[in-house]
């Protein structure tokens, strides 16, 4: 008999749980029956149907706050979501990323991350179980050199981590997994478009149109939705994959053209 997904039970904290794919898979996991924490800057008026800790996690005094909030509303983990991510990097190449962009990119897109890992799955291995999903991104390998190339060498460095990571906890029962989104079509992740769009002084849908050209196009025909990104981390959370670790799941409606 095929098994339905569920996350009935299961303790989980999503980190970047207000827009975007971030929101959309706190959604999904409380539709499955999970209890979910999340965790932002600040908590939008709108915001319900989870626990929140308000937290800036690019410090560690946020981190430790989110911590303390897992061990105060769960008492340990049993899956752990790194959705959080971004750039507000400048364009202009290289020479535009000084030495402070450069801190802002890692301490956003690969610090927290490494600091929630290391606080959280500990209680996981001392429990034989868990799993941990850090989201990356396909600028990994294809990076837009005009404006995202710390954003880019971030995800990339996240991306060895993962890897590195899960070879030393699955022996231990903690699965690690990388889900690598392309471009997603969400108001609350498409801040490069309104950034080329204002640099430029073009429109928006013709920023879409020039990111999606620098890309290679999107042989799909469009961006991924939050809603298809959260699908796939529910899945690679639950016990249907629980003999998928180490791997990167890339979702990208076809825009990297080599495998």
């Amino acid at each position: 008999m095929t098994q339905f997904l569920t996350l009935q039970g299961r303790r989980a904290l999503i980190t970047g749980g207000t827009s975007g794919a971030g929101a959309a898979t706190v959604a999904l996991f409380k539709q499955l029956g999970a209890h979910v924490l999340t965790t932002a800057r600040t908590k939008p008026a709108s915001f319900s149907g989870a626990a929140f800790v308000e937290a800036d996690l690019t410090k560690k005094a946020g981190v430790d706050a989110v911590v303390d909030a897992v061990q105060r509303e769960f008492g340990g983990l049993d899956i752990l979501v790194n959705v959080l991510g971004g750039s507000s990097a400048p364009s202009g190449g290289f020479v535009a990323l000084s030495d402070a962009e450069w801190e802002k990119e890692f301490e956003l897109n690969f610090f927290p991350a490494v600091r929630l890992d290391r606080a959280l799955i500990p209680g996981m291995i001392a429990q034989g179980s868990g799993v941990v999903i850090h989201v990356t991104s396909i600028q990994r390998i294809l990076p837009l050199y005009q404006a995202t190339t710390g954003y880019a060498s971030a995800k990339g460095a996240l991306n060895t981590y993962s890897k590195s990571l899960s070879k030393e906890v699955s022996p231990k029962g903690v699965r690690v997994v990388r889900v690598s989104p392309g471009w997603i079509a969400d108001p609350g992740a498409n801040g490069l478009a309104l950034r080329v769009a204002e640099e430029a002084g073009i429109h928006y849908d013709e920023a879409v149109q020039t990111i999606m050209n620098a890309l290679g196009g999107i042989p799909l025909g469009r961006p991924a939705r939050p809603g298809e990104v959260a699908d796939l981390i529910a899945f690679l959370a639950s016990d249907r994959a629980s003999s998928i670790t180490g791997t990167e799941h890339v979702i990208d409606g076809g825009t990297v053209p080599t495998a």
